[in-house]
């Protein structure tokens, strides 16, 4: 019978080869983030520029199989609640 050791490393393997540990380390990144981030200062609105940018540079991360740091970029700067990228790369 395997010993909780094995079942640990074979469990952590598995989860890295599928690519779910990698996005699992990127959100809880970004909710520690999002906890230490100071809420009584409101965030400056994003002008339409910016959003360009940071679709830019979305598109980047996603292209050169950053998928990780694009989910953090996008949890970051809230890019869902102005509609300018699409539900389909959460």
């Amino acid at each position: 019978m395997a010993t909780v050791t094995e079942l640990k490393a074979v469990l952590k393997d598995t989860l890295e080869k599928k690519g779910v540990l990698g996005h699992l380390k990127a959100r809880i990144r970004a909710e520690v983030f999002n906890a230490l981030d100071d809420d009584r200062e409101p965030r400056p609105s994003l002008s339409h520029e910016n959003l360009l940018i940071n679709e830019l540079i979305r598109e980047y991360l996603e292209f050169n199989k950053y998928k990780y740091t694009a989910s953090v970029l996008i949890a970051d700067y809230d890019l869902f609640l102005t509609g300018f990228v699409s539900r389909s790369h959460e």
